[in-house]
């Protein structure tokens, strides 16, 4: 196997490279307009016009008011904001969250903390064998105790798309805040709130070409939301801190650049998955799919292989000079199969041998020829390794 001439990054959901016009656009506030945004002097007036001008071009892209927009640290913060800020702030009418199953960590770990450290009661809604969730079963889940629902737009292993319209419906109907963690549908699908009947949304500029260390958070006027960070007025009371004046401008600019070519990128994109997607599932015996078929990220290829465990394969595409990640995580030096894909009801030692790639804006078809070419010899050579694994008949 012959290594590739550069590395073939394939790794963009985990994160992104800053667009160099985003790093131009940054540069002036550290260095020339970099006054404090609450400051009274030209240089505070200047900053604080630019981070207005950031919050107009995001709003514009989500359909909505810009004194809706919340800055934040990342798309963690926007998560645990939104959750915890609706959770405490409604404490009088009731206790209940309702949210999936296939949840980023973000949702699913404050929701754990929020069980077991504040009392609340969190139903955890089952999903298909694509991951989707059926808005039937959000519907039954609605108690007169229920506060707030929390369903991901994009789910960050496998790629399937939500309906997440739908589930606003019935939230709506219900007059029950509907939060949605979209950091992965950042840059790649319709963020329009009011299309989307969600009353909160969260998300990250790393994972759209844009900088590590901000995010943001909508918040539909009237939304219950009780600040998690207290200090100063920033943010119209509701986030505490300093305002981070380059970072929000490289989120609005990598976001508006994203959203000003996504029909003609998601086009490529998808095409480059789909022939990927092929590829590999013809050239690899007993490889599966995981996620939906056709409702899914135009980027994303989740795959599990029986008998390869995930992590040894993202460490020997490594050597040979291509980036990727597996949908196993390492705890306490033993790998632990993905939640997404036990939920998804693949068994246990199926769900070691997951592998994600996740392509970008550059890669091309000879990086997806060279994946398609390195691939099927490392799962063979693993599967070769192994004391126990048996190729199906």
């Amino acid at each position: 196997m012959q290594k590739a001439k550069k590395t073939i990054y394939l790794d963009h959901a985990a994160t992104t490279a800053v667009d160099p016009r985003v790093v131009e656009a940054m540069l002036p506030y550290f260095t020339v307009t970099y006054g404090n945004a609450s400051g009274l002097y030209a240089q505070g007036r200047a900053a604080h016009d630019a981070m207005e001008s950031a919050r107009k071009t995001v709003a514009g892209i989500l359909g909505a008011d810009p004194k809706e927009i919340i800055f934040t640290g990342c798309g963690s913060e926007s998560d645990n904001l939104a959750l915890r800020g609706v959770a405490f702030a409604s404490r009088q009418k009731g206790n209940h969250i309702i949210t999936s199953s296939i949840e980023h960590h973000a949702v699913g770990h404050t929701c754990e903390h929020l069980q077991k450290h504040f009392g609340l009661d969190v139903t955890y809604l089952p999903v298909d064998k694509y991951g989707r969730v059926d808005p039937d079963d959000v519907a039954r889940a609605i108690t007169d105790r229920t506060v707030l629902i929390s369903i991901m737009y994009a789910n960050n292993e496998v790629g399937t798309v939500q309906p997440i319209a739908e589930i606003g419906k019935i939230a709506r109907a219900r007059q029950i805040p509907f939060h949605t963690d979209a950091v992965q549908a950042g840059g790649a699908l319709n963020l329009d709130v009011n299309k989307l009947n969600v009353d909160l949304l969260s998300l990250s500029a790393h994972k759209f070409y844009g900088p590590k260390g901000v995010g943001m958070l909508y918040q539909r006027r009237f939304t219950p939301l009780l600040p998690m960070q207290t200090g100063g007025g920033h943010e119209r009371g509701r986030r505490a801190g300093t305002e981070d004046i380059p970072y929000i401008v490289g989120l609005a600019t990598a976001l508006k650049l994203a959203y000003d070519h996504l029909e003609s990128n998601n086009a490529r994109l998808a095409a480059l998955r789909d022939r990927l997607v092929k590829g590999i599932l013809e050239s690899i015996p007993d490889t599966h799919l995981a996620g939906h078929p056709t409702a899914r990220l135009p980027n994303n290829a989740n795959f599990v292989f029986g008998g390869v465990e995930g992590e040894s394969l993202v460490l020997n595409l490594d050597l040979l000079g291509i980036a990727c990640s597996s949908g196993s995580a390492c705890s306490s030096g033993s790998a632990e199969p993905s939640h997404v894909l036990l939920a998804l009801g693949l068994p246990a030692e199926l769900c070691q041998g997951s592998l994600r790639l996740t392509l970008g804006n550059e890669n091309t078809d000879e990086e997806v020829d060279a994946v398609l070419s390195i691939l099927p010899e490392i799962v063979s050579k693993l599967r070769a390794m192994s004391p126990v694994y048996c190729e199906p008949a």
